[in-house]
């Protein structure tokens, strides 16, 4: 036979190989991924300045992983990253970091400085991690305006806060007790890009908020009485605006419908 003689090709030579060309929209998708995962190096960087108690830079790296947090979801949605890249999780991946930004690091930076003495400083942190957890295991933590339900462990703000206005170890730790109970109640929350009514003035008192936070952290944390004040009152008004809004559904105009919902 012709054949013979011939070395014999392996299985896997002789199937035909379909070779998947990457389209420019799944590499630009994918790119929005790489903005997303480039927070958990953020949060490493955060990480590291905690373990050296460097508070400030700490704030830094997480603020800039909390930038991160904010433009990635509005580029996604552009981009139709979800419809484009159906088999990667970008809601998956934000969550495994927002979880160390937003939980993690700020509950050991609580216990690691220690303001609070070390038993409620360490009863604290567990009560943000646990709570925080349960809280991400929650698939309808969202409600159809887009306000989060229950507290949304945002504890990097809520620790920042903490640390610049320091009020006071009991206070510091009722806090923390509230927020975390809060965590499992259904009152409304704002999320300030997402909910269409007040967006302007919910906007406005978050660039606000984070504009004394720069301020702040420039400063080391150690601010005048106003700029103290000004950060708790804004924080405040974030912290107790989604309930509000929930208990007055005309505030700010007509709540969205489901369709609009959908957009």
């Amino acid at each position: 036979m012709a054949t013979e003689g011939k070395p014999k090709k392996k299985l896997a030579e002789r199937i035909p190989r379909q070779v998947k060309k990457v389209t420019w929209p799944q590499a630009r998708a994918f790119s929005v991924h790489l903005l997303t995962a480039s927070g958990s190096f953020l949060a490493f960087l955060s990480l590291v300045a905690a373990s050296e108690q460097r508070w400030t830079a700490m704030f830094w790296w997480l603020g800039l992983a909390l930038l991160v947090d904010g433009i990635d979801g509005p580029i996604a949605r552009r981009l139709h990253v979800k419809t484009v890249l159906p088999t990667w999780s970008g809601e998956l991946l934000d969550n495994i970091i927002d979880y160390v930004t937003y939980v993690l690091i700020p509950a050991f930076a609580l216990y690691q400085r220690g303001f609070m003495g070390e038993g409620l400083s360490f009863l604290s942190a567990a009560i943000i991690v646990v709570s925080s957890a349960i809280y991400y295991a929650d698939t309808g933590m969202k409600t159809k305006e887009n306000f989060f339900k229950g507290f949304p462990v945002v504890w990097n703000m809520v620790v920042f806060t903490l640390f610049v206005i320091e009020p006071g170890e009991w206070v510091s730790f009722a806090i923390v007790v509230f927020a975390g109970l809060l965590t499992f109640v259904p009152i409304n929350f704002l999320h300030p890009v997402r909910v269409v009514r007040l967006r302007p003035i919910n906007l406005t008192v978050t660039l606000l908020w984070c504009a004394l936070g720069a301020y702040a952290l420039l400063r080391d944390m150690q601010v005048e009485y106003w700029a103290r004040a000004a950060i708790a009152v804004s924080g405040a008004y974030l912290f107790c605006i989604g309930g509000i809004m929930q208990f007055l559904p005309n505030l700010g105009g007509k709540p969205a419908d489901d369709s609009e919902h959908a957009k």
